[in-house]
Formats: structure tokens, C-alpha cells, sequence
């Protein structure tokens, strides 16, 4: 495993955050404590609560107790619910704050890392709740405060310089607006946590051959000049890399950027997540970023 500097925190994160969610559990617990102890010894200290659900919390958090809590880093998932069937946006104050009380409570953990809101609507988060959250990170239950998703309302929140956190997509294709608002949040010092780093466009040969294809004309008359460029934009080569496949690529790709912290990665279970925590260790093939940034101009 590798580690990066947590924005000017000065702290250390994996540069793999295990992401853990009402669907860790469906294995039963036992299940879900192997895959965190598996994560522990694949030497990912970085874990992210995607609901405030008790259940996940209280699981997480006995998993975690063997192991000095100012080593790890465990982020809470605010604001899009808590998982459970009929469960509400809510980024008012008291709802934001009985959540992390709540799994702070259950969990025994002593403080959230990050609080993580999940993509607040333009006039969904009041200055009630962003002081409320303040208050906490004053009194140390929360350290940073953060802020994710990919809509332009992002480039708002970025700018305020509220937030120490910074939650993106990622990828091979990702949009250059998405770029722009990065290098806007590192020049802010935040941190970056990365997510969505293999994207369903991705995911099989045939998808990343029609991606990009040029667009028929009227009456369906296509252009055949541009057969070449789509050809040359597609990145139907990620799935025929030698000793690599298409989602170890991409999320090596996400981690050769400086500017990203950490990615978030998903695994239900043990085999999984090991495979893809031997990544960081691993060089990627000579040529291959040169090789996906020539897709990516092109695209």
C-alpha cells in the first residue's frame, strides 16, 4: 500500500479508502469483519460510512477498536439518507447532527474523520447546518468538513473555502470541467477523494469501441472521415493489456495524479478487495498513460 498527505492536514491516508455501505452487511456481519480486517492487513487505513446507519456504524467501529484510532481515517456519508427504505434527504442541522451523533455513539469511534456531504442542492444546505457543523469540527467530533459529487453547484461550495474535502468522479474520461474543479480545491489545500474511477462506459470491450463514435448526419448519413479519429478516441485498449485488466488499469490511472488523496474502491468480499489493493504496488505497463491521455484528447 502507498500513502499520500491528507491535504495540509499533515495526516496520511492509503491511497485506497474501502467504501462501506447497508450492502456490506448482506453477508452477515462476520463477513463484513473479515473484509475490513482483510482491508486492515492490505494496509488501507481509510474507510468511508456511506449511510449513518447504527448497525454499520456499530460493525465498523468493532472492526476498527483493535487499532490506534489516530492511525485511521473514517469518513460519514451525510445528507442523502441512512440507507434504509424510505429514508430522506436531510441537511438540516439537527438531522446532520443526531446522524453523527448517532454513529458516533454506536461505533465508539471518538470522532468522524470527514464529514462527507453528499451533493447539496444549491439552496438545500442552510448556513444553520454548514455553522452546525462548524461547531462540531471546533469541538473536535468532527475534524474536516466536506463536500461531494460531480454537479456544477460543486464549483460553488469549492469556491467558499468552507470545506477541507473535496469528493469527485475520476476516470480515464472524466469531463474537464471536473479537472478545472480540482486543481480549484487543491489550490484551496483540500484533500481529494476520488470515486466512480471505472465508470459502466468502461467496463467491457464493446462499450469503450462505441464510445465517442461520431454521430450520423441527417437522414442518417455518416461521416465517414471521422471513422479514423473515433477509432483513435476509443479506449477499447484497456481491455487488452497483458497481465492487466480494464478496472486495475483505471483505478492505477486515478492514483498516477498527485492531486488525488485517496479512491474509493467497493469489494463484497476478500478476494476482491485483495486484488485490488496489490495495485498501488504495482508500475503500470511503459506507454499506457501516454496511450490513455492520446484517447482522452482525442475523445
Amino acid at each position: 500500500m502507498r500513502y499520500r498527505p491528507f491535504g495540509a492536514s499533515g495526516a496520511a491516508i492509503s491511497t485506497l479508502t474501502l467504501s462501506l455501505g447497508v450492502n456490506s452487511l448482506a453477508r452477515g456481519v462476520a463477513a463484513a469483519n473479515d473484509l475490513i480486517y482483510s482491508a486492515l492487513e492490505a494496509g488501507i487505513n481509510s474507510y468511508r460510512l456511506e449511510t449513518a446507519d447504527p448497525v454499520l456504524a456499530e460493525v465498523v467501529g468493532q472492526a476498527l477498536s483493535n487499532v490506534d484510532r489516530k492511525l485511521l481515517n473514517v469518513s460519514l456519508e451525510l445528507g442523502a439518507g441512512d440507507g434504509r427504505k424510505g429514508s430522506a434527504r436531510d441537511f438540516s442541522a439537527e438531522g446532520m447532527t443526531g446522524a453523527i451523533d448517532r454513529c458516533l455513539h454506536v461505533s465508539g469511534l471518538g470522532w468522524i474523520d470527514v464529514a462527507l456531504l453528499e451533493e447539496p442542492g444549491e439552496d438545500e444546505l442552510p448556513q444553520s447546518s454548514l455553522n452546525a457543523l462548524k461547531a462540531l469540527r471546533a469541538t473536535q467530533r468532527v475534524r474536516f468538513l466536506g463536500v461531494s459529487g460531480e454537479g456544477e453547484v460543486m464549483d460553488a461550495y469549492v469556491s467558499t473555502g468552507a470545506f477541507d474535502v473535496l469528493g469527485t468522479p475520476f476516470h480515464v474520461n472524466v469531463d474537464w470541467k471536473i479537472r478545472s474543479r480540482v486543481r480549484a480545491a487543491r489550490e484551496k489545500d483540500m484533500a481529494i477523494l476520488a470515486y466512480d474511477y471505472f465508470p459502466a462506459e468502461l467496463d467491457t470491450e464493446k462499450k469503450t469501441m462505441e464510445l465517442n463514435q461520431p454521430k450520423k448526419g441527417l437522414f442518417g448519413f455518416g461521416k465517414p472521415k471521422a471513422a479514423p479519429v473515433a477509432q483513435a478516441s476509443t479506449f477499447a485498449f484497456l481491455h487488452r493489456t497483458p497481465y492487466w485488466n480494464a478496472e486495475e488499469i483505471c483505478l492505477a490511472h486515478a492514483m498516477t495524479d498527485p492531486a488525488i488523496s485517496s479512491v474509493l474502491i467497493t469489494a463484497r468480499d476478500a478476494e476482491r478487495l485483495n486484488a485490488l489493493a496489490s495495485v498501488p504496488e504495482r508500475d503500470m505497463p511503459p506507454g499506457l498513460a501516454a496511450q490513455i491521455e492520446m484517447a482522452r484528447v482525442a475523445a
